[in-house]
């Protein structure tokens, strides 16, 4: 009997401490799972900041387009008589209305979420012109300083042998009325070259240096590209000059122009969409087609 109950003890007395290891168990499993819980709050927190970046990279992805109608003045009284014209200006020709009207109509289809010129009256006159053919609500027209053209300083108004004789001459070419060397000028000078020669040999010491040009350039198209995104993206006209346009294309889109003519009126489109501009075509001469 002493025993049985010595064994009953024993097992009683056993069953507390399995009963203690069991809670104790439970307390570090308790224990755990909050540890653990912690874990997967953090691995949660990491998942939705994942989460975040991947949403914002979506909408960088999706980020709507922007196609610029970047167009060149039509042609102006300076353009016919041979005179420098960069800050000066000289209104369009009874050729540069007909031009700019030709580029409306044939345009006419595209609907514009902006349109840009500058202060000079050649853009701003060609804009209209484009505007006024137009079938659809158009725009204001936002003046903004980078599409001027260059700054010649001194050389404003005189004629255009005044100011490239002497730049032609310091690089052993000659000028014609062809111009049929400027394609070895730029070879050797290259767009900041040519702009740096006429600022150099400026007497007034007032033509801009290419990194003043291009300073603008930059600030126009992010400008121009940002309001255009805020308004939902789309079809933007955008009227400059002919020494601008090609400064514009070497400034966001380095190498892609190849050195095609920039006629008066001519079109060159520009697209942009998740941070990048691409140049589709320069000096497009279809939309002057009657």
């Amino acid at each position: 009997m002493k025993k049985l109950i010595l064994v009953i003890m024993m097992m009683v007395f056993a069953g507390v401490l399995l009963t203690g290891c069991g809670e104790g168990n439970t307390v570090s499993e308790s224990n755990g799972d909050s540890a653990t819980g912690t874990g997967e709050e953090s691995t949660d927190s990491d998942a939705a900041e994942d989460e975040v970046e991947n949403a914002d990279a979506d909408v960088v992805e999706n980020e709507a387009e922007v196609r610029i109608y970047l167009v060149r003045h039509g042609k102006t009284w300076f353009n016919t008589t041979g005179q420098v014209q960069g800050f000066s200006d000289s209104p369009l020709t009874e050729t540069g209305i007909e031009q700019a009207i030709l580029v409306g109509e044939n345009m006419k289809d595209i609907k514009f979420t902006t349109a840009y010129s500058s202060s000079l009256g050649r853009q701003k006159s060609t804009t209209k012109y484009i505007l006024a053919e137009n079938s659809h609500e158009v725009p204001d027209i936002v003046e903004v300083d980078g599409l001027k053209e260059w700054n010649y300083g001194g050389y404003e108004g005189k004629t255009n042998e005044e100011m490239w004789q002497p730049i032609f001459e310091q690089n052993g070419l000659e000028l014609d009325e062809e111009w049929s060397q400027y394609a070895q000028l730029v070879e050797i000078l290259g767009d900041g070259g040519i702009a740096d020669a006429i600022a150099s040999n400026d007497t007034e010491n007032m033509a801009e240096t290419y990194e003043e040009i291009t300073t603008r350039a930059k600030t126009a198209m992010e400008q121009i590209t940002k309001e255009t995104l805020a308004a939902g993206g789309g079809n933007v006209l955008a009227v400059s000059s002919g020494g601008q346009i090609p400064t514009i294309l070497e400034t966001i889109v380095p190498g892609q122009y190849q050195g095609e003519a920039i006629g008066n009126c001519t079109v060159t489109i520009l697209t942009y969409k998740n941070g990048e501009y691409t140049l589709e075509i320069a000096g497009d001469e279809s939309y002057l087609a009657e």
